[in-house]
Parts: C-alpha cells; sequence; structure tokens
C-alpha cells in the first residue's frame, strides 16, 4: 500500500489501532490503592476493581452445616474401616462428610471416593487419597498455625468444589536435546502462567517449595567470594517472588519493607508468615505428596510421572487470605483434632522468626 493514498481518516484508524497494540498490556482506570506504610515510603497496595471481582465471586465460602453434637457414640464403633476421624461423634462425623462431598466432589458425590456397595472398601484410590489429604489438613492445622493461625484450612481451602485444586504444579519436561542448537534456555525464557509470563525461570517451584534451596538474591558481604547468589539464582527468586505476589494478588510491598527488601527489621509482618509458609509447603509436598506418587494412577500424573504439588496459589487462589479469611475450620472440628499417638507427628521447624523480628532473621529469606 503506497502510504501516499491513506486518507486522513485512514492515518487516524491506524493510529488508533497502534494504541490499542500498545495499550493492551496496562490496565485501564480507575485503579484502588491500600496504604500499608508510611506515607512516603511507596508502602501501598494497588488493586483493579474489575479484577477483584472475579477474585472475591472466587473465594466466597459456602454456607456451613447446621451444627452437630459431639456427643453420642464415636464413628469408629458405629461404622468399619474409619481409620482417622474414628474420634469425632457420629454427628460431627456425618457433618464433615457431607461437607467433604459439597467442597470436593458436589457432581458425583460419595462415590468418587466409595464404592457404593461397601462404603467401608479401600478400593478407589480416591479414598486412600482422601484419608491422607485430612491427616494433610490436621497436620495444617496442629503445627503450622504460625502461618494459618486459628483461622485454619478445611478441604474446600484448596478444591473450590472441585476434585482435583484449580492450582497444583508438576515438575517440566526438560529441554528437548533437538532444541540445543539455540542454547541451555536454563528453564526459562518461555511464557509460562507460573510467572505470569515473565521471561523468568518457570519453575520456581522445585528449588524453593519441594527443594530447600536458599532463597536469596543481595549480598551480605563485600567480596564476590562470600556472595555464593549467582545471576541465575537471583533469576530464579524473582520467579517464586513473582509467583507469590500473583497467587496472593498483591505486590511486593504486602511483605517487604521499601527501605530495604532484604533487611527484617521493620518490614510488614507477612514476612515472616509468608516465611513459614514457604516451610510449611515444603513439609506438606514431601511428607503428604510424594508419599501418595504410587496410589495415583498415571492418568492423574505429570509427564515425568511425577504426582502433583502444593504451591501458594493452590490455597490462596488470587487472596490477601484463602477465602479472604473466612473462618470455616470451626465449622469442621474433626479437622482441627490432633492426631492419635500411633500416627507420624510432624512438627514445624523452628529455626525461623516466630513473629516480627527484632533482630537479623534467617538468611534464606
Amino acid at each position: 500500500m503506497n502510504p501516499k493514498h491513506i486518507t486522513s481518516s485512514g492515518w487516524l484508524r491506524l493510529l488508533a489501532l497502534g494504541s490499542l497494540v500498545l495499550l493492551t498490556a496496562c490496565e485501564r482506570p480507575p485503579m484502588d490503592t491500600v496504604q500499608n506504610g508510611y506515607r512516603g515510603t511507596g508502602m501501598v497496595q494497588v488493586y483493579n476493581p474489575r479484577i477483584m471481582e472475579g477474585v472475591i465471586e472466587a473465594n466466597q465460602p459456602p454456607a456451613p452445616p447446621p451444627p452437630a453434637s459431639p456427643e453420642g457414640p464415636k464413628a469408629g464403633d458405629v461404622y468399619q474401616n474409619v481409620k482417622v476421624l474414628g474420634h469425632l461423634s457420629v454427628g460431627d462425623f456425618t457433618n464433615l462428610m457431607a461437607s467433604m462431598t459439597q467442597w470436593v466432589a458436589p457432581e458425583k458425590g460419595c462415590v468418587h471416593c466409595h464404592n457404593a456397595a461397601n462404603f467401608a472398601d479401600d478400593s478407589l484410590y480416591t479414598k486412600l487419597v482422601a484419608r491422607d489429604m485430612i491427616k494433610m489438613t490436621q497436620t495444617i492445622n496442629a503445627d503450622w498455625k504460625n502461618h494459618v493461625s486459628t483461622t485454619g484450612v478445611t478441604c474446600f481451602t484448596c478444591h473450590r468444589g472441585e476434585p482435583v485444586p484449580k492450582f497444583v504444579w508438576f515438575k517440566p519436561v526438560p529441554q528437548n536435546a533437538g532444541a540445543d542448537f539455540i542454547g541451555n534456555k536454563m528453564r526459562q525464557n518461555t511464557p509460562a502462567s507460573s510467572v505470569k509470563l515473565a521471561s523468568l525461570p518457570y519453575d520456581p517451584f522445585s528449588s524453593y517449595l519441594l527443594g530447600k534451596e536458599p532463597i536469596r538474591v543481595a549480598a551480605t558481604k563485600a567480596l564476590p567470594t562470600d556472595h555464593k547468589a549467582s545471576i541465575a539464582q537471583t533469576e530464579k527468586t524473582y520467579s517464586l517472588m513473582t509467583h507469590m505476589s500473583a497467587s496472593l494478588g498483591v505486590n511486593c510491598t504486602f511483605c517487604h519493607a521499601t527501605q530495604s527488601f532484604g533487611k527484617w527489621e521493620g518490614g510488614p509482618p507477612q514476612r515472616v508468615t509468608a516465611y513459614h509458609g514457604i516451610r510449611m509447603v515444603q513439609a506438606l509436598n514431601n511428607e503428604h505428596m510424594l508419599p501418595l506418587t504410587d496410589t495415583f494412577p498415571p492418568n492423574r500424573k505429570g509427564e515425568l510421572g511425577d504426582v502433583a504439588k502444593l504451591n501458594c496459589a493452590t490455597c490462596h487462589q488470587g487472596a490477601y487470605k484463602p477465602v479472604f479469611g473466612a473462618p470455616m475450620l470451626k465449622d469442621s472440628p474433626g479437622l482441627a483434632a490432633l492426631r492419635t499417638a500411633f500416627e507420624k507427628m510432624a512438627t514445624a521447624p523452628t529455626d525461623g522468626p516466630a513473629a516480627a523480628p527484632a533482630a537479623a532473621a534467617p538468611a534464606t529469606q
């Protein structure tokens, strides 16, 4: 097309189209802001009301069941093969089973986990998984109060009415050897939802939410020989932080002080909560999810044969607190109960800060 033949209205249309292309990655106003620090420090959260509408809808808790009496016969004495919740009264046990059906498999119902001809039968893998997921939920509520406080979690926190939580992760497939001519991409420079389509490494989970690799960006000493964090490690750390920010629907200053992102002193208390949250997810993936690898059928595993694992989005799903802090646990006493002495006791690590620290905290965060 000869530019001389384009009319003035045509140029205007081209200019408008070009402007739309340039602005596709921008969010139109109005935007809401919430100050969470002293004025002039840039400690502010920015929210898009249009995006928040979907987040709020996705984090609405279901109506609680009518309360049941904790008195009366115990479920373990009335029903067969009740291995985890036998200490509950029949009323509390029935309430919890009905709630779990609503939280996990509202369409299929009880037969998602149970053999309709014999509810005591353990032949369905979903029942075996559900039994360990109850133990995992009890573990969180009993041992990880430094992250979930007394609000706790229930099956709904992750499942939201779906048999498989919307946000889980599998190990990524390694780079195809046939593409080696482009160089080692170091598992980055490939748009991925896990890092909000950034060029950062798209697997921040294997190192930090399954393994226990130190999380470090800034050096703490002057000499390069004393600084063990490479540029690659720094990029991977930013990858994890991007995931956490998107999962909670917040920006960096929700957990970090703008004066110095690396300093603990004077920072928001949420950073301490996040510290314990990372370690909680590490423990849950290693102590509850990985042991279920042989229980899951092949069609429920990743391309490398690994089981689905948790990350921050599994529970939070865009909200700074899962289900915006709705206290659902109080209506499900069976999920808050301590495990029996015969079960494995997994205690939370004590090497981290228990409250907003006054002194230097762990060097791994």
